[in-house]
């Protein structure tokens, strides 16, 4: 029987597509991560420098088809109360052991962040599911086109960077998946409340998305 950790590896692989939000608000980010959530993306995560993180993720992983998990993870404190409200990954910025033997030991994936060739073998030796390439690479696609080459076997993720516009460029370069922050929760949209333009941008991407699937 797959585990919590296989399941949400298998899921984040197959959808391809993540929703991060960043905000100071409570509402505005339960409100914007809804609308994603109707346009059509499933997985989801809830950056833990947003106030009622755990709510959040609470209130998330309870819809049937939504992948939840939470970002911004510093310490295990975080991660075992991010997974303990229903988170089934981890992400971070930087590339923690501990951090990732936590992930490994409550059962759930582990996404940490890495930009060097060194950090992300570093991060997939340690046992990484994913390694999220942070911050946004200064050759954008060909950065990732030309890790893959000698680092075939990195699951890179970036979530700074791609953009809806530009995205498919990432998977064409061999990328595992990409994560929209700022560029699919614009800040005026989420200061104006928004939230129909939000849908409307996810449900662009999973259109794009299944275009390029049946290329």
């Amino acid at each position: 029987m797959a585990s919590r950790r296989d399941k949400a590896v298998e899921t984040i692989t197959n959808e391809r597509v993540s929703a991060i939000i960043r905000t100071d608000n409570q509402s505005i980010a339960s409100e914007a991560m809804a609308a994603a959530v109707e346009g059509g993306i499933r997985v989801v995560e809830f950056t833990c420098t947003t106030p009622g993180v755990l709510e959040l993720i609470s209130q998330f992983s309870r819809i049937e088809g939504v992948l939840v998990g939470a970002g911004t993870v510093m310490t295990t404190e975080q991660a075992a109360e991010a997974v303990s409200a229903g988170a089934s990954f981890l992400v971070s910025p930087i590339t923690d052991p501990v951090i990732i033997d936590v992930a490994h030991a409550l059962h759930v994936a582990v996404i940490p962040g890495a930009y060097t060739p060194t950090e992300m073998e570093e991060a997939h030796r340690l046992g990484a599911d994913f390694i999220k390439v942070f911050p946004e690479p200064a050759g954008g696609a060909g950065f990732i086109r030309a890790l893959r080459g000698p680092l075939p076997h990195h699951r890179l993720f970036p979530t700074a960077g791609p953009t809806p516009d530009s995205f498919i460029e990432y998977l064409d370069a061999g990328c595992a998946g990409v994560g929209f922050v700022r560029s699919l929760f614009l800040p005026e949209d989420l200061d104006a409340g928004r939230f129909g333009a939000i849908q409307d941008r996810a449900s662009g991407i999973i259109q794009k998305l299944a275009s390029w699937r049946v290329r």
